[in-house]
């Protein structure tokens, strides 16, 4: 029998601990798990399930754009020091629209 190779990977610890949990409640490893890709790669000729593109309607879209515009500082946002002020803010609003 031919000896093993070695595969090394690096993916951030979130990702690890995740797939270490979900796994073991299978009763599998990471390693085991990455075998069952490759063989089942090896299998169909090519990654064992579908890849697209993930399709959003128009309003997803805008609010996905706009949370990005938020995250990376291009558009500001109110900022409130407490519920109440917030809520104060809310009903000024519906009372002048």
């Amino acid at each position: 029998m031919p000896e093993n190779a070695n595969l090394h990977m690096q993916i951030d610890p979130e990702t690890k601990e995740g797939a270490e949990q979900l796994f073991s409640s299978f009763g599998i490893t990471i390693t085991d798990a990455v075998m069952i890709f490759l063989r089942q790669s090896l299998m169909v000729g090519g990654l064992p399930f579908e890849v697209r593109k993930p399709q959003y309607n128009a309003e997803t879209e805008s609010v996905i754009m706009e949370a990005r515009g938020i995250m990376e500082g291009s558009i500001q946002t109110k900022s409130y020091s407490s519920v109440a002020e917030m809520n104060a803010d809310i009903d000024a609003e519906d009372e002048g629209s």
